[in-house]
C-alpha cells in the first residue's frame, strides 16, 4: 500500500508569505496536504504529476462570482466552473439575492436559499459558497439562521439599487428587487442590514472574525443625474460614455457612507467590492485612516486591472464600469503599496443574445457584467511579473486572504492539513486570448486580442484533477463548503 495518493516532483511551491517560491516535492492524502519535502520518492504515491518547469500556486479563492444571474443556475454552475478551473480558481464566492434575475423570485431565504442549493449540487466542478444580500426586510431576522443552518459568513448590499437599474437607465426598484410597498432599498435599510449582522456577531462570538459585510459603492442619484447628461450631451458613445455615466466620485461618495455607517453601526468587518478608479481607492484609504478600528478589505477584479474603456470591446459593459488608463494605474499603484486585499473576477456570464441590445453599439441598451474567471490568475501573472508584484504575493491576494477573510479555514495555501486544492502553471509562454478558447458559454469576451504570458495547465480540486493539460477531466466534484463554526 502507497503512503500518498499523489505526489508533485520537480516544480516550483508558490506560498503565501514565503520570500520567494521553493523547490519543494508535495504529497496529497486523502484530499489534504500531507507532506511538502525537497525529495519524495514517486515509489510513496500512488500517481506522480511531474511539475518540471512550471509553478505550483494554491488554488484560486475567487471572492466574486455571479452563477446563474443570466442564465440558470444550475447550468451556470456547470459550464462556469469548468471556465474557472482554466483560470485556476478552485472555490467560487457567488453572490446571490432575491428579485429579478438570479432566480426570478422574492420571498425569504428559508425558502430560497434550499433552492440554491438543490440547483448547484452535484453540477460543479469546483468547491463553491454563496454570499447573501438581504433585500427584504425579512432578510435582517434570517442573518442567525443563514449562519446556523446554512454556514453563510457573508453578505452584501448593493448600493446603487436605491433608485438605479441594473443596466444604466433608472428603473423600478420596487419591481426589479420585488419588494412590498411598504418596503424600501435604500441607506437606512443598509443601516438595519449593518445593524442586524453586528447582532448576529455578537450571538455567535466564535464566528465573529468570520462574519463580514461586502458593499458594491455607487451612489444612486447621482448615477441617474450623469446617465441623463451623457445621453442628452450625445459627446460620447461605447464604454467611456458609460463610464462617464456612472463617474467615479459616484464610487468615492458611496464609499464614505458606507464607512460611516459601519462606524455608527459598530460592524467592524467591511469588504469594499471592485473598486475601479483612483477616487475610489483613494476614498477607501481616507476612510480607513479615518475609522481604523474597522477591518476594511479593498477589492480590485482583473477585468478593471488589465482593461481600459479603451481597449476592451462594448462587451466590457460592467458595474462599475471600466475606466481610464489613469484609474488603472491608480489601481496597481495601490496594489503594488500594499492597499489591495484580494483579486477576483466578478465572473458573470451574460451570453451574446443576452448580452446586446438593438442597437447593437449602444452601452446604454446592453446589459452589465462578463465573464472573466478563465484569466484570473493568468492575467494576474501576465502583467504583475511586469510591475515587479512577486508570485508569492499574487498567492496572497488570490487565496490566502480572501480564503481568511471569508471564513474558508481549510482552504487558500500549500500547507500540511489544508485542503490539497493546487494549480501548475507555466509562465515560459506566450498566447493571445480568444472567446474560443474559454470553457465559459459566453462566446465573446472584453479581453480578445489581449496577450498573455502565464497560462494554467492544471487544477487540482482535494487532490483530484480537475483540468489536465488545458482540458477538463472527469464528473463535477465541487462541494458546497459551510464557513461558521456555529454551522458546524
Amino acid at each position: 500500500m502507497t503512503e500518498f495518493d499523489v505526489v508533485v516532483k520537480n516544480a516550483l511551491v508558490v506560498r503565501a508569505g514565503q520570500p520567494a517560491p521553493e523547490r519543494l516535492d508535495i504529497a496529497v492524502k486523502d484530499g489534504v496536504f500531507a507532506a511538502f519535502e525537497e525529495n519524495i520518492a514517486p515509489e510513496r504515491a500512488a500517481e506522480t504529476v511531474d511539475g518540471s518547469g512550471r509553478y505550483v500556486f494554491p488554488g484560486v479563492v475567487d471572492a466574486h462570482q455571479h452563477w446563474g444571474i443570466y442564465n440558470e443556475l444550475g447550468e451556470d454552475a456547470g459550464s462556469e466552473s469548468r471556465a474557472s478551473a482554466q483560470g485556476g480558481v478552485t472555490t467560487s464566492l457567488s453572490y446571490i439575492r432575491t428579485g429579478a434575475y438570479y432566480l426570478n423570485r422574492t420571498g425569504p431565504y428559508r425558502e430560497v436559499f434550499p433552492e440554491v442549493l438543490e440547483r448547484t449540487d452535484g453540477r460543479a466542478y469546483i468547491d463553491y459558497a454563496f454570499h447573501l444580500a438581504p433585500i427584504l426586510a425579512e432578510h435582517i431576522d434570517e442573518i442567525p439562521e443563514l449562519i446556523e443552518e446554512h454556514g453563510v459568513a457573508s453578505f452584501k448590499i448593493f448600493m446603487f439599487y436605491g433608485s438605479h437599474g441594473l443596466h444604466g437607465r433608472s428603473s423600478s426598484q420596487r419591481d426589479f428587487l420585488m419588494i412590498p410597498e411598504d418596503q424600501t432599498y435604500n441607506i437606512a435599510h443598509f443601516e438595519f442590514i449593518m445593524r442586524g449582522l453586528q447582532r448576529a456577531r455578537e450571538q455567535f462570538p466564535q464566528d465573529k472574525d468570520r462574519l463580514s459585510l461586502s458593499l458594491h459603492c455607487e451612489t444612486p442619484e447621482i448615477m441617474s443625474a450623469y446617465t441623463k447628461l451623457v445621453e442628452q450631451e450625445g459627446k460620447l458613445s461605447g464604454l467611456e460614455a458609460y463610464s462617464a455615466s456612472r463617474p467615479p466620485h459616484s464610487e468615492g461618495l458611496a464609499i464614505t457612507i458606507a464607512s460611516y455607517l459601519a462606524h455608527e453601526t459598530e460592524l467592524p468587518n467591511i469588504n469594499l467590492l471592485h473598486l475601479t478608479s483612483r477616487k475610489a481607492i483613494e476614498a477607501a484609504m481616507m476612510m480607513q485612516q479615518t475609522f481604523p478600528h474597522i477591518n476594511f478589505r479593498r477589492e480590485v477584479t482583473i477585468g478593471h486591472l488589465l482593461a481600459t474603456y479603451e481597449t476592451a470591446n462594448l462587451g466590457g459593459k460592467v458595474n462599475p464600469p471600466l475606466r481610464s488608463a489613469d484609474d488603472v494605474e491608480a489601481l496597481w499603484e495601490h496594489l503594488l503599496a500594499g492597499h489591495v486585499s484580494w483579486v477576483c473576477s466578478d465572473h458573470a456570464c451574460c451570453r451574446e443574445e443576452a448580452k446586446f441590445g438593438e442597437p447593437r453599439d449602444d452601452v446604454f441598451v446592453a446589459k452589465s457584467g462578463f465573464g472573466g474567471a478563465e484569466y484570473l490568475l493568468p492575467g494576474l501573472i501576465s502583467e504583475g511579473r511586469k510591475r515587479g508584484l512577486s508570485y508569492n504575493r499574487i498567492a496572497e491576494l488570490t487565496a490566502q486572504v480572501p480564503a481568511e477573510r471569508f471564513g474558508l479555514t481549510g482552504k487558500g495555501d500549500l500547507q500540511v492539513g489544508l485542503d490539497a486544492d493546487f494549480v501548475l502553471v507555466d509562465d515560459d509562454v506566450e498566447y493571445t486570448v480568444r472567446a474560443d478558447d474559454s470553457l465559459s458559454t459566453q462566446e465573446y469576451t472584453p479581453f480578445e486580442g489581449f496577450g498573455l504570458t502565464a497560462k494554467v495547465t492544471d487544477t487540482f480540486l482535494r487532490g483530484q484533477a480537475v483540468l489536465r493539460d488545458e482540458h477538463i477531466v472527469g464528473e463535477p466534484q465541487g462541494q458546497y463548503v459551510r464557513r461558521t463554526a456555529a454551522s458546524s
